[in-house]
């Protein structure tokens, strides 16, 4: 595990000046950002970009106040952005465990808070290893909002961040996050070449994986945001892994004790209200929600929960309760299994016992 923290260090503070250095595009997926989102960026200093390495957005919506942690901030660049739409009342913390990088978003924490007009800064930069958040001084269930940008990848541990996260998290808390995927898992020796592990490659979790550690954390639904293919684009690398699909992923995971393993059906529906300025029209909770503006839309009680006992709250209107159940929501892909099957009775096949 040292060896391998000591190699994505060198990797990310010295083999790699800028995103220009990076031998794949794993980590720089292409995709066209809000023009929202554009203004922040040209607002954020040169040097915090140019050593940004990142493959998704990873900046949900409805910011203002709150209290956020990056995971692998690198350069800053997603803290800045963050800072800017948390405003003032709001704090980001970034956390990283490679010196140089930490060196330069330290270096501009006095001149981004000029740029947005601010009195004091409300980021922070700490050094530390993403799989021992326990050990940076951060209260438990005090964050509302968890990001990282294909970092968690790198991690040697990952259940354990993902069970650090889920107790940082508030109640309704979320963590939204892109990283890279992959469609079945890598054998040891080829993961560890230090250049696929360094490209975001060789720590690549495979999907079901990854699904089995989030439930195990606590976020019993993990939602699907976004997904990008991503094509290596080095032929040595694309060689040597040959036969692999690996896909860039944005998830949300909340926080909610009250989420149930299935989408189950309680006859609930929500409206949107089409209050968030960002989203008039329409708002996409994942790729499987895309509440249309005024419309009422049935929905599984699990999405009801992730919209009325979260920050999404005031941009819906609530229909319904969970006083009557009606089996698996429509479509969930585990409609009744025993529905059509004839098998004798019981009486036929004797006791079980």
């Amino acid at each position: 595990m040292q060896d391998t923290t000591k190699s994505v260090q060198d990797y990310y503070g010295k083999e790699l000046s800028t995103s220009s250095d990076l031998k794949t595009n794993a980590c720089c997926t292409a995709f066209e950002y809000p023009e929202k989102i554009k203004k922040i960026l040209s607002e954020i200093h040169d040097e915090v970009l140019i050593k940004y390495y990142g493959c998704g957005l990873t900046i949900p919506t409805d910011l203002k106040g709150l209290k956020m942690l990056d995971l692998g901030s690198g350069s800053g660049r997603d803290c800045y952005l963050a800072s800017k739409l948390v405003g003032e009342d709001g704090h980001v913390i970034g956390v990283d465990m490679t010196d140089e990088q930490l060196a330069v978003a330290n270096e501009h924490i006095d001149y981004h808070t000029k740029k947005f007009g601010y009195e004091k800064a409300n980021v922070e930069f700490k050094k530390g290893e993403i799989e021992k958040l326990d050990q940076l001084n951060i209260s438990e269930n005090s964050l509302d909002l968890i990001i990282s940008n294909c970092v968690i990848n790198l991690s040697t541990n990952k259940q354990k961040v993902l069970a650090d996260c889920y107790k940082l998290l508030k109640q309704g808390g979320e963590m939204y996050f892109s990283d890279v995927y992959v469609d079945k898992r890598i054998p040891k020796d080829l993961a560890q070449d230090s250049v696929i592990y360094g490209e975001c490659l060789g720590g690549a979790l495979y999907w079901n994986d990854f699904i089995h550690f989030s439930k195990k954390a606590g976020f019993t639904d993990p939602r699907v945001v976004e997904v990008a293919p991503i094509t290596i684009e080095n032929k040595e690398l694309e060689k040597k892994l040959k036969g692999y699909e690996f896909y860039s992923v944005t998830y949300r995971l909340f926080k909610l004790d009250e989420l149930e393993g299935d989408c189950e059906d309680y006859g609930q529906a929500v409206i949107y209200k089409g209050t968030n300025p960002d989203y008039p029209n329409a708002f996409m909770l994942d790729q499987g929600h895309v509440f249309q503006t005024g419309k009422i839309e049935p929905v599984c009680g699990n999405t009801f929960l992730m919209l009325e006992k979260t920050r999404l709250k005031e941009h819906f209107e609530f229909i319904g309760s969970f006083d009557k159940h009606y089996g698996i929501f429509p479509g969930c892909g585990k409609e009744n299994p025993f529905r059509g099957v004839h098998t004798k009775g019981a009486s036929e096949l004797g006791s079980c016992c």
